[in-house]
């Protein structure tokens, strides 16, 4: 098993935002996490990634006890993190936010950058430009890139399709299979429920900090109660 979170608790000050959180990630599976705000999703993804530490519980990544780590020895390992809300340096052109992306590697970056500028060419004519000046989708489109950087073997997205052009979207959720199909496992946020289904083998449904429902995403996309819940659509 890649990543192994067992019984996970997490506390912001004395309310609990996850409790007694259990999944698991083998290596190549893109994996989604469906739920309301505030249900934890975003915890879950910080967690993971050492920006929110764990009360009680354990995570494992490749056999390695994350919750003794701190971020950067976390991105070190092989985890990579494209947060909410893109979280760029707008004041940094787009050359500069991934070679942030790289800041570990100590070396040349170029290798890696071209590999961003493959996966989105729409940024490759924008290298100079300032992150702050670029439309919504190719804000996201670099912050993906730079999660990239780092090589991750794990990739956490966290609602890559959040206020953007249904077209863009599109697009996003092409580049996202396409960064699966080269060997990177994916553990995705998404409010679009119904692309997150069709793009993972297995989702887990959070419901106020605690996991509701599991199993594959064929499964989980014809019951009733997501349907309803996620999809917008009457129970039956």
């Amino acid at each position: 098993m890649l990543l192994e979170l067992s019984d996970v608790t997490v506390r912001y000050e004395s309310t609990p935002a996850l409790k007694g959180m259990s999944l698991d990630v083998e290596e190549g599976e893109i994996v989604t996490l469906l739920g309301a705000n505030g249900a934890g999703k975003t915890t879950t993804l910080r967690t993971i990634s050492g920006l929110a530490r764990p009360s009680s519980g354990s995570l494992r990544f490749d056999g390695h006890d994350l919750s003794v780590l701190a971020p950067h020895q976390i991105v070190a390992l092989g985890i990579g993190h494209a947060p909410e809300g893109r979280r760029i340096f707008g004041r940094m052109s787009v050359v500069e936010n991934l070679e942030m992306g790289g800041y570990q590697k100590r070396g040349n970056v170029g290798k890696d950058m071209q590999r961003v500028f493959d996966l989105f060419p729409e940024l490759t004519d924008r290298r100079r430009q300032l992150g702050g000046t670029l439309s919504g989708g190719e804000q996201q489109m670099l912050a993906i890139g730079r999660a990239l950087m780092s090589e991750p073997r794990l990739l956490l997205l966290d609602e890559p399709s959040m206020g953007l052009a249904p077209m863009v979207v599109s697009r996003i959720f092409e580049v996202i299979k396409d960064i699966s199909d080269r060997g990177v496992t994916i553990l995705v946020v998404e409010q679009n429920a119904a692309k997150a289904l069709a793009l993972a083998q297995r989702g887990y449904v959070l419901e106020t900090g605690s996991i509701a429902m599991s199993g594959p995403a064929d499964m989980l996309i014809r019951d009733p109660r997501v349907r309803a819940a996620y999809l917008g659509e009457g129970a039956e």
